[in-house]
């Protein structure tokens, strides 16, 4: 059986997947990847970088020894997904993403950071602060917040998808966009879908940035459609 990869996004969980995997584990042998950082893991000294994630997800599969594999990737995760196809070309059969930001700015990257400050979550919006909590630990998520801002703040010096990436990526790839959605236009992933070679574009309608806030059977939709299962 095929083997499937699902990849959470920043501040999430391997949870996160959960409306999708009793489907999804007809089809495939399913595998789930928690992030360094996340779900209560440590945080390395060197801190948290999409070329780290990159490195996690390619020891994954050596220690696995994992072939003909697929991936989901929600938001950071589908950014995973796709360097790392550029840094190990032949590895990944094809990616499905969903809300992945691609257009990273100094000024966006800011704007992001700003809303990753603990005290504010906690008194804006304590419903997410208590999600983060159950997800990451009582602390720890207090530890993660910084840390992806770190992240997010490097992409945008140093983005490391651009159209010459986009036009490397050599395999099929869905990429998915709620219409909704406020972190990711719907212009910078067409943008994307239209300079990699193999590449479906699909709006989901009534759709916001939160993969809990996507209905699963319009994302059953299009991964039968894009995987043809």
């Amino acid at each position: 059986m095929k083997n499937l990869i699902l990849l959470h996004g920043a501040l999430g969980h391997s949870s996160n997947f959960e409306p999708y995997e009793s489907f999804l584990s007809q089809h495939f042998n399913v595998h789930k990847v928690l992030f360094h950082g996340h779900g209560g893991s440590e945080i390395p000294a060197a801190g948290l970088s999409i070329e780290l994630y990159v490195e996690q997800l390619q020891q994954y599969l050596e220690q696995q020894e994992l072939n003909d594999i697929y991936v989901f990737g929600y938001s950071m995760g589908g950014y995973v997904a796709m360097c790392h196809a550029l840094q190990y070309p032949g590895k990944i059969t094809s990616i499905l993403t969903l809300a992945t930001k691609l257009n990273w700015t100094i000024e966006g990257a800011a704007k992001e950071v700003k809303m990753l400050e603990p005290e504010l979550i906690e008194s804006k919006v304590p419903r997410y602060a208590a999600q983060l909590m159950t997800l990451h630990g009582e602390n720890h998520w207090k530890q993660l917040l910084p840390a992806i801002a770190t992240l997010m703040t490097r992409l945008a010096v140093k983005p490391l998808l651009t159209q010459t990436q986009y036009e490397s990526l050599n395999l099929p790839v869905q990429m998915m966009v709620g219409d909704k959605d406020a972190m990711v236009s719907i212009d910078e992933t067409l943008f994307a879908t239209k300079n990699i070679p193999n590449a479906n574009f699909a709006v989901l309608p009534d759709t916001k940035h939160p993969i809990e806030m996507a209905r699963p059977e319009l994302l059953i939709g299009l991964m039968k459609d894009f995987w043809k299962i």
